[in-house]
């Protein structure tokens, strides 16, 4: 077996309490005795197990990252950023996913408890998120569409703000007749409720007399690729007259360009297509593809920031719940402007 604080501390003729002072950076530790103790370490290659002392300290060193689905480009790019930014604490992150159903997503959270995991960072597709904080038992961040006195702090995009930026994006490039793919089609979708009062209250805002026509207005039941492809063919067969298109995420779009070159459309001469979500899929599509980029890696960052402190790093555990609001970016490519 490897050695362990009892045999350095036989081999160094002092107390396991010692030794144990001297691996944990103690300061109040003679000189002659840290050396004799690092001797001892070095002669007997002792290394700390940091799983246990983190255990010792009340800490498994392990997070819960909860999404709704890992299939999804944007969600798996999320996981790998959270997993970048609990790297340097040295913690590990348990995934899984909860299907953007509410039962999978209150299961998931009931299971999380049979684990040593000291923290929770969700991904909730339904509305019940302040219930599942509560439940949890355990520090949460939760993420996604900014919403009003949740119980957990809270790493927010500006859903409504950043779809107007993509109407308005569409207007700019002289577009009037723009359609909406991904309007949600049941009541606990909160990012897509936003995105769809965002479009609409941009196009009425924009000055020049238009309106959203219920045309152009599609719902979806999923948000892949096949789904923006059907939704494309109803427009298509529906709303002749469009000249551009908005949807809510980047699959979607990816999706509803596939059918327009197959129906022989120009993306963008005659229809122009925006995304949502910075998905680098887009970048490489041809053409490649316009979107909102809501910054995941800073998404991710702040979210494991957060917890870090609600862990006690900076003794913020009894503080108020926080909402912090993260900046997006129009990424405008070949999809409504074209090649250079």
């Amino acid at each position: 077996m490897p050695p362990g604080l009892k045999d350095v501390a036989a081999r160094a003729g002092v107390s396991i309490k010692t030794v144990s002072n001297v691996v944990n950076g103690y300061v109040h530790i003679a000189p002659e005795t840290r050396a004799r103790v690092q001797a001892a370490i070095d002669a007997l290659g002792y290394v700390p197990n940091p799983a246990a002392r983190r255990l010792r300290g009340g800490r498994s060193g392990v997070i819960a990252l909860a999404v709704p689905e890992l299939r999804s480009p944007y969600f798996a790019e999320l996981a790998g950023h959270v997993v970048q930014a609990a790297a340097p604490r040295g913690w590990t992150v348990l995934i899984d996913q909860t299907d953007g159903r509410a039962d999978r997503e209150h299961d998931l959270v009931a299971g999380l408890r049979r684990h040593a995991i000291d923290g929770l960072i969700l991904s909730p597709a339904e509305t019940l998120a302040g219930e599942l904080a509560r439940r949890q038992g355990v520090p949460a961040v939760l993420l996604g569409e900014r919403t009003r006195d949740e119980p957990a702090d809270h790493v927010a995009t500006d859903g409504a703000a950043a779809a107007g930026d993509a109407v308005r994006h569409l207007l700019r490039v002289g577009r009037r007749r723009i359609a909406a793919i991904g309007v949600p089609d049941r009541p606990g979708a909160v990012a897509r409720r936003q995105r769809l009062a965002g479009y609409r209250a941009a196009l009425a805002d924009a000055g020049l007399g238009l309106v959203a026509d219920p045309r152009f207005e599609v719902p979806v039941g999923g948000l892949r690729r096949a789904d923006g492809a059907a939704a494309m063919e109803y427009l298509l067969d529906r709303a002749k007259d469009l000249d551009a298109v908005f949807c809510f995420t980047d699959l979607l779009a990816l999706g509803a360009i596939r059918t327009l070159i197959e129906h022989g459309a120009d993306v963008p001469g005659d229809v122009a297509v925006m995304g949502f979500d910075g998905i680098e899929e887009g970048r490489y599509s041809n053409p490649s593809l316009s979107t909102i980029d809501p910054d995941t890696a800073r998404i991710a960052q702040l979210a494991v920031d957060l917890l870090a402190e609600r862990l006690g790093e900076r003794q913020a555990t009894a503080a108020p719940p926080r909402e912090v609001c993260v900046e997006h970016r129009i990424v405008a490519r070949e999809s409504t402007i074209g090649r250079p």
